[in-house]
């Protein structure tokens, strides 16, 4: 993989169109989580040290082409001016010459332009629109890893009319998942989380990994397949097919299920609970957390990890009761001496829910893009990259 870095580009007095991924979340117009932003300051500070104009580009939400109130980007502007404490000059649109003349002749170096996704043509990955963002600056950086998985015109079309770079954030990313699947032995993968549609990362895993710990309702379509019975445990018909496939794998040797299970009769965070093996789950029940003996069991493969890579809780953990797996093994990273790589955006809310960032080495800033990237898939906005590496000479 070879693309333009910060450090190995002229990019002393450059106007600089900065793609970030600022897709905070918000409760009643406040942000409620800005490490986004944070991920992001390394390349900002390189390029205020490089003496630079910096025009930052975001999307928030999903205003799917029109202008919503509650979607502007001010307040990220506002939270990027508090952390950074420099002056952001916001404007009130993402494209047209005022914005380029504003940011010619201003003394200030640091701008926000409005939420991208105001326009529609911005997810079509219109080669108008991008050309229009392209227009306004000397060099485009890509530091939004998040959304590099999307091909959307700030992401994939602009690399056609700028020399682009990677951001520091984007790089970082990059070097930490690729360690991840060309690891260290032992490789050890944990995988849950909610969703059943996880084929490819489990089938990359399986080439990738020495073990791979099952939990969450990952876990339901491997037993199913196995004819044990699941009661009410999350189930899908096309899941439980997917898992027969892969079990009839060589590889499928590597895959480790769980033992026990705690269990209840209904959905409510008050429910009474119950420790079962896996094969003695009752039709009337529903797993939502693995069981000590298996919380043990996994343990024990992490010991021996040179390498650890995290994708998904391992149940139910927005209920306290059902939370003990996901905190006991997140907990146990801790001491496990070794490269501990996760990304996923459920395991992202878990680890922050739990404050376990501390017990890992690299914990990614994209949800989706980590997801896919992890499965062995080319993601539009690093191939775009590549390309242009080719194409420009900054």
């Amino acid at each position: 993989m070879t693309l333009n870095l910060l450090q190995r580009v002229h990019l002393t007095g450059k106007i600089v169109l900065l793609r970030v991924d600022y897709n905070l979340p918000l409760k009643n117009g406040k942000i409620v989580d800005d490490s986004k932003i944070t991920a992001s300051l390394p390349t900002i500070k390189y390029l205020i040290e490089q003496k630079c104009k910096i025009i930052i580009a975001t999307h928030l939400g999903k205003p799917n082409g029109k202008i919503v109130k509650e979607l502007k980007t001010d307040v990220l502007a506002e939270q990027l001016q508090k952390i950074i404490k420099r002056k952001v000059i916001k404007f009130d649109d993402c494209i047209g010459k005022e914005i380029k003349e504003k940011v010619l002749h201003s003394k200030s170096n640091l701008f926000m332009l409005e939420n991208l996704r105001f326009y529609k043509e911005e997810e079509q990955n219109n080669a108008i629109f991008a050309h229009s963002l392209a227009d306004l600056a000397e060099i485009y950086i890509n530091d939004a890893f998040a959304v590099s998985h999307r091909k959307h015109a700030s992401i994939e079309a602009i690399t056609n009319f700028l020399p682009s770079l990677a951001g520091s954030l984007l790089e970082k990313e990059i070097c930490y998942l690729t360690k991840a699947l060309n690891p260290k032995r032992p490789s050890i993968w944990i995988m849950g989380g909610a969703k059943l549609d996880k084929v490819n990362l489990v089938s990359n895993a399986m080439k990738k990994s020495d073990r791979i710990l099952i939990g969450g309702a990952l876990a339901f379509p491997f037993l199913k397949a196995k004819s044990i019975r699941i009661g009410q445990s999350k189930i899908d018909k096309k899941s439980v097919e997917v898992a027969k496939s892969l079990l009839k794998k060589f590889s499928a040797r590597k895959i480790i299920l769980p033992k026990d299970f705690l269990v209840t009769e209904r959905l409510s965070p008050q429910a009474k609970t119950k420790i079962v093996n896996y094969n003695q789950i009752k039709n009337d029940q529903i797993a939502l957390d693995l069981g000590p003996k298996t919380i043990e069991l996994f343990k024990k493969y992490l010991d021996k990890a040179h390498t650890i890579v995290w994708n998904g809780p391992l149940g139910y953990y927005e209920w306290a009761k059902f939370s003990i797996a996901t905190k006991e093994i997140g907990r146990y990273l801790g001491n496990v001496d070794c490269l501990k790589i996760a990304g996923g955006g459920e395991t992202l809310a878990a680890i922050d829910k739990f404050h376990l960032r501390h017990n890992l080495t690299h914990v990614s800033t994209g949800g989706g893009a980590a997801l896919a990237f992890l499965s062995g898939n080319k993601l539009p906005g690093i191939v775009a990259l590549e390309k242009n590496f080719k194409k420009f000479k900054p």
